[in-house]
């Protein structure tokens, strides 16, 4: 077929502009069809001028222009007019010429502009422009590739033979409602179909796909898939000599005024820029024989893994599923932390990360577009993504039964160019991965249930600690499918306190798992209500026995005071917590404990305290890290100690992967809670005084906390804070019994008052003070004075605390 017979829905001539580097002008590319319809294309464009394809790069939108539009235009602007109407032409008479200027690409990848006219007296018809616009899509791939294959060019040439515009095109309509297809010649041409043996049904053209891309066709011509937005794929035939070839089609939905979907416009083009070489083929048949025999969402992400990372030589491959708005990884390599962004890092809360889509707009965007996206060396993206690839990235969305249920990722270090083969490569691979993961869910589906409600158990992101930094690592067991019930917490308390929690609770099961998030609430809850730690432990038992479950639970609680390095100690059942001492000794901490959670009802849970030091590694973790079928406890409890002794605590993530790099098949779940303690810049300054129950008692105190306070170096907040004394004193000679005592805490940014009593009565808040009134203004002073203030129960009474922020000044220095 030569250029001089070019024709399509109408058009008898195209003409393809490129964008110059400067993004100035529009270049003349490629020029095909009946030539005499126009002469005298400019071979450059200004894109701020006056013509139909300047104007329509410009806007984005398509220009279509009548016979007449054609003619008043021409005669506005002769001399800026791209190409004049030949009026000698036998073939096209000025009264019967239309045109249209169709932008190439969109956003950031403008590419250019098509111009196509032809012999349309009437103009072109609605369904007519449809199928040009979906075919200068078509165009817009064939610059892609041209431009894949020379970088740098300012206007991209045709290469290997093939041309910006393809030529061996057609166009189908199906009707809806009759499931009748009409295919343009061309159409069954590029198939092999005989135009005898097409009865003008869609299973014809579905024959003639590869097998693996059946499902991906499927999904665009049935009607309970469809969508009113254009849909693009790249599919594959195997022609009747048994040539293999890449076709693409790209298709729009048309509905009636009620918006009922009422046929569906299609082109189909050779897409010869996509075919691999026989390598990329071997690769995709070896995946595609893989992937028939995954039968689990692990198996069929690793197997993604092993088949793309070695043959495309990339530094990144991640595997990911979508769930609602977040991106859940399903197998990353490689497997080290370090080795990926920050904000994956963030998120590395159990074996694989998980984040939120819109922290990645880009991969939100392009997998909302639901075609391959390549992202050449230094392209403009996040820094999650760009430092997967900052030497080029592959955004893969993986398609399945009609919608996109994950993404791969493939990015690469050093500078990598994309050749179309590649982008073939990686076509073939999203759709054979889609239908695979959707295959492995209904095989998986138990196991991804319980893998769900384990990962919604646990805490999604640990807090930031003034003093430290604390890391979390799970890992679920990979015998088996049914889930575990362990669990960890990080608790930020009040007064610089922080409670560290790690348990397990026995068995493994849905049961086990819904018992592992009541007490893991539990004891959240008791920990911020600021009971002592025996009595968190002692009331989690209580709350467990009460249950009346056949399950119990071993719990390590640690309350830790961020500011003087004292760390409390409960343990119930739960192996004992590692230290690793700031000059590499570590050693297993002796802690008294008592037994299991949910055993005995009135158990003893004594407390143990122990004092840190700046630099200092605390570990916490459960039995399935150190005990196996084929690891005794003694052994495995002596590994984690040389780790640690010889790995550096600069950083704890890290620390807590080399932890994990030596556990390999597990019999059990794994969790694992490290904190590095690095104190506080200022130590704080405490002192205390027993309130007399005098009739002078208010004056006392507040003479007591003047001389503190001076002592201290605090001047500005020196009235706030003896009013504030004033007012918790008051309150608790007025309203309590037995010995009233005042503490004072002086930290780096806050003043911290607290008064004790033998009341387990909270303190209650008026919600409205008549003005007549004599009392009730107590606690609405402190609040309005205060950056905080709340009460908590002790064994003894209840303390009632607020807390005044300080300004920095020359006291900090003196102190430290």
């Amino acid at each position: 077929m030569t250029r001089e017979h070019f024709a399509f829905c109408g058009a008898e001539l195209a003409a393809v502009y490129v964008l110059s580097d400067g993004r100035k002008e529009l270049h003349l590319a490629e020029l095909t069809g009946n030539r005499s319809m126009l002469y005298g294309l400019p071979a450059v464009l200004s894109v701020d001028g006056h013509s139909p394809a300047a104007e329509a790069y410009r806007s984005g939108r398509p220009l279509w222009l009548t016979p007449k539009a054609l003619a008043a235009y021409v005669e506005e602007d002769p001399h800026h007019f791209p190409g004049r109407v030949r009026n000698d032409s036998v073939r096209a008479s000025p009264a019967r010429l239309s045109l249209g200027a169709l932008p190439l690409g969109h956003g950031a990848r403008d590419l250019g502009c098509l111009i196509v006219a032809g012999e349309v007296p009437d103009g072109f018809s609605s369904d007519r422009r449809s199928l040009l616009e979906l075919y200068a899509d078509q165009v817009a791939a064939g610059l892609e590739s041209a431009a894949a294959h020379a970088p740098g060019r300012t206007a991209p040439r045709p290469v290997l033979g093939h041309t910006l515009v393809p030529l061996r095109g057609g166009a189908f309509i199906l009707d809806l409602a009759s499931g009748r297809m009409e295919a343009h010649a061309r159409v069954l041409e590029l198939l092999g179909i005989p135009p005898d043996q097409f009865g003008g049904n869609v299973e014809t053209l579905l024959a003639a796909a590869v097998p693996d891309d059946v499902p991906a066709l499927m999904a665009i011509v049935e009607p309970d898939r469809l969508t009113t937005d254009p849909q693009q794929l790249a599919f594959r035939i195997r022609r009747p000599g048994g040539e293999l070839r890449w076709l693409g089609l790209r298709c729009r939905v048309m509905t009636d005024d009620d918006g009922t979907p009422v046929r569906v416009l299609g082109v189909v083009a050779d897409a010869s820029y996509l075919r691999p070489s026989a390598d990329e083929v071997s690769i995709v048949q070896r995946l595609s024989t893989k992937l028939a025999g995954a039968a689990t969402i692990r198996d069929v992400s690793q197997i993604v893994v092993h088949s793309l990372r070695d043959p495309l030589e990339a530094s990144r491959v991640l595997v990911a599923e979508l769930e609602a708005d977040r991106l859940v990884i399903t197998v990353l390599d490689p497997p080290e932390p370090r080795a990926w962004p920050d904000m994956w890092r963030s998120e590395w809360r159990s074996e694989w990360p998980d984040a939120s889509m819109h922290d990645v707009p880009t991969l939100q965007n392009a997998i909302r577009e639901g075609h391959v996206s390549l992202w050449p060396p230094g392209a403009d993206l996040e820094p999650a993504l760009a430092g997967i690839g900052p030497g080029g990235l592959a955004v893969l969305p993986l398609p399945a039964d009609g919608r996109m249920v994950g993404v791969c990722l493939v990015g690469w270090d050093g500078e990598h160019r994309f050749g179309p083969e590649e982008r073939s490569l990686l076509t073939a691979t999203a759709g054979l991965v889609g239908q695979a993961l959707m295959r492995a869910h209904a095989l998986d589906a138990g196991h991804e249930l319980a893998t769900m409600l384990q990962r919604s158990l646990l805490p999604r992101k640990l807090p930031s600690l003034p003093g430290g930094m604390a890391v979390a690592r799970y890992l679920p067991a990979t015998a088996g499918l049914e889930v575990g019930g362990d669990w960890y917490d990080v608790v930020p308390l009040n007064d610089g306190h922080v409670a560290l929690v790690i348990g397990d609770v026995q068995g493994h099961s849905a049961g086990a798992a819904t018992i592992m998030g009541q007490i893991r609430t539990a004891v959240r809850a008791y920990a911020v209500e600021r009971h002592p730690p025996d009595v968190v432990i002692a009331r989690a038992n209580r709350l467990l026995v009460g249950m009346e479950t056949d399950l119990f639970a071993t719990c390590l609680y640690v309350d830790l005071d961020m500011e003087e390095g004292i760390a409390w100690f409960v343990r119930a059942g739960h192996l004992q917590p590692i230290l690793r001492y700031p000059d590499g000794n570590t050693s297993e901490l002796a802690v008294e404990g008592g037994p299991p959670l949910g055993v005995v009802a009135d158990a003893e849970f004594p407390l143990t305290e122990v004092g840190l030091v700046p630099g200092t590694l605390l570990a916490l973790l459960t039995d399935g890290m150190v005990e196996s079928s084929n690891v005794r406890l003694e052994d495995g409890m002596r590994r984690v100690c040389d780790v640690l002794a010889t790995a550096d605590p600069a950083d704890p993530g890290m620390v807590a992967d080399e932890l994990l790099a030596g556990v390999n098949r597990r019999d059990d779940d794994v969790a694992l809670l490290l904190l590095r303690y690095d104190g506080t810049r200022v130590r704080p300054m405490r002192t205390n005084w027993t309130v007399w129950r005098l009739p002078n008692a208010v004056q006392h105190a507040r003479r007591f906390a003047a001389r503190a306070l001076r002592s201290w170096g605090v001047e500005e907040e020196l009235d706030i804070a003896l009013l504030v004394v004033s007012e918790l004193v008051t309150n608790a000679i007025a309203h309590t019994q037995g010995e009233v005592r005042l503490d004072l805490t002086l930290s780096a940014d806050r003043l911290r008052i607290a008064v004790n009593d033998g009341s387990p009565r909270s303190p209650v808040k008026p919600t409205s003070v008549d003005w007549t009134a004599t009392g009730g203004r107590g606690l609405l002073i402190v609040e309005a004075t205060t950056a905080s203030w709340g009460s908590v129960p002790l064994s003894s009474g209840k303390q009632v605390w607020a807390e005044v922020p300080l300004a920095p000044g020359e006291r900090l220095a003196r102190r430290t």
